[in-house]
């Protein structure tokens, strides 16, 4: 297969900079590196094209003859893709180095594998009441997490021995195989990674350097939390590896549903029945709320579903601390049980009705009337 142009090569143009030049090499290596396409000449081959584009573009002085004589001008040295120099990529490694750059050091060397690492966040459920969400509150929370055997000091090795290094990865953490250009990188199936391994183990951990413990913490409930809403407690997760900073714990609050109330947003929302004699007369009741009843005035001839707002009866917001409010919806209920007397006396009220005082029996005489007309 003929050469391509290596400015082609990189998706550049002739008059790229030395930046332009790094970073689209850089971007288009990571797209075929042989590594995350094994066993794919076109990946293998493209990559090489690459090196060798490369090579000679982000040389100043190979460049300058590149674009004087091409490809039949003198050589530039360097051995093409085989000879490809890795020096420019800060380190000594050839792959490995190389790996670093594009991938954040996933692959690296002892130094990197070996280093500190965070330890795992944990996940707690809490589970409260609908008051306690309200108005906040201060809860224990209890959980188990791993910590370091006090026995073996972390190592996993019985008192008075140490873990001994690795003999298959040498303590590097890592294995490779392959020759050439083409080396492979793989975690150590032996020490798993850790460059180290244990023969005589701790009795108390079971050489894993770390034992369950049972841990609780006071947590305090801000008012106005909502169901679902994670609190954080920084540090309180599973320790670190190799001097690294402990997880976090995260604490999901569940809030146990209210026998009266509901929430929507900042406001609560409370349905509350009322007398026949209450909504036609009007009367003064008194409402619950989450602290204690307050008055509130229903006007008369107040009808089913109607809905009254009780300012600044409701939740605390989470954020500005200001209360939502409380809607009433109130359902007028028919009595189901009348004695004869109070049957006779709604029978002569009823008898005593023009029909007026029925503004919806008003209206639906129209609609009745509208729809007979035409």
């Amino acid at each position: 297969m003929a050469k391509r142009d290596y400015y082609e090569v990189l998706g550049v143009g002739k008059n790229a900079t030395d930046a332009e030049i790094k970073s689209a090499y850089r971007k288009k290596a990571k797209e075929c590196h042989p590594d995350l396409h094994p066993n794919d000449k076109t990946a293998e081959e493209r990559f090489k094209e690459l090196n060798e584009a490369n090579e000679v573009l982000s040389d100043s002085e190979k460049r300058a003859r590149y674009d004087q004589f091409g490809f039949d001008g003198p050589q530039m040295g360097g051995g093409g893709a085989g000879g490809f120099d890795f020096s420019g990529f800060g380190g000594s490694g050839g792959f490995e180095s190389i790996f670093d750059t594009f991938f954040g050091g996933g692959m690296g060397g002892s130094g990197r594998r070996n280093g500190p690492v965070q330890g795992n966040d944990l996940q707690q459920r809490l589970t409260i009441s609908f008051e306690e969400a309200a108005f906040g509150c201060e809860k224990t929370v209890e959980f188990f997490r791993s910590e370091s055997c006090v026995t073996c000091g972390g190592s996993g090795a019985k008192p008075g021995t140490q873990p001994q290094t690795c003999p298959t990865c040498k303590g590097s953490g890592q294995v490779r195989t392959g020759g050439g250009f083409m080396v492979t990188v793989r975690t150590c199936p032996t020490c798993h990674g850790e460059g180290k391994i244990v023969k005589d183990k701790c009795q108390t951990c079971n050489g894993t350097g770390h034992v369950r413990k049972k841990r609780t913490l006071t947590l305090r409930i801000p008012a106005g939390i909502q169901d679902g809403v994670s609190l954080v407690k920084r540090g309180e997760g599973e320790p670190g590896l190799r001097g690294g900073p402990a997880g976090d714990l995260y604490i999901t609050i569940a809030v146990r549903p209210h026998k009266l109330f509901k929430r929507d947003g900042n406001d609560l929302l409370l349905e509350m029945p009322i007398s026949f004699t209450q909504a036609a007369l009007g009367a003064e009741i008194d409402v619950p709320t989450l602290e204690k009843p307050v008055k509130h005035r229903i006007p008369e001839g107040t009808q089913t579903g109607a809905q009254f707002r009780l300012k600044g009866q409701g939740i605390a917001s989470l954020k500005t601390g200001v209360k939502g409010d409380l809607i009433l919806t109130v359902t007028v209920e028919t009595p189901r049980k009348l004695s004869e007397k109070q049957k006779e006396l709604l029978r002569q009220l009823d008898q005593s009705m023009t029909g007026k005082e029925y503004e919806g029996n008003k209206t639906f005489g129209e609609k009745l009337r509208d729809l007979f007309n035409n």
